[in-house]
């Protein structure tokens, strides 16, 4: 499974209308704790396969839907349902605290 890549442009095709759960990392590369998490995305996605779509969006480039969501640290992951926000998790997390997460709403 891959990490996609999510922008103002497609968040709501890709996000919002998608079909199952989708977990968006909303990061900026200048973020250390932000690098930190990345590792965790790749393994998220390829360890919940098809029950859990996966994918960054970088905050600097994307406002709007960074200032929709009101992200005001980051990393910042939240999950999504039927284009509704289902959970929220701040700051950078092990994969332990990852899995707990997911688990809960999946």
């Amino acid at each position: 499974m891959t990490v996609h890549t999510f922008s103002d442009a497609n968040f709501s095709e890709q996000v919002l209308q998608a079909e199952g759960v989708v977990l968006v990392d909303f990061w900026a590369p200048w973020c250390g704790p932000c690098r930190l998490v990345a590792p965790l995305m790749d393994w998220a996605a390829a360890s919940y396969g098809p029950k859990l779509s996966v994918g960054k969006l970088e905050v600097d480039g994307n406002p709007t839907i960074r200032d929709n969501y009101k992200v005001q640290g980051i990393p910042t992951l939240i999950l999504f349902r039927q284009g509704q926000e289902l959970a929220r998790q701040e700051g950078a997390v092990t994969k332990t605290q990852l899995q707990a997460f997911l688990d809960a709403h999946l």
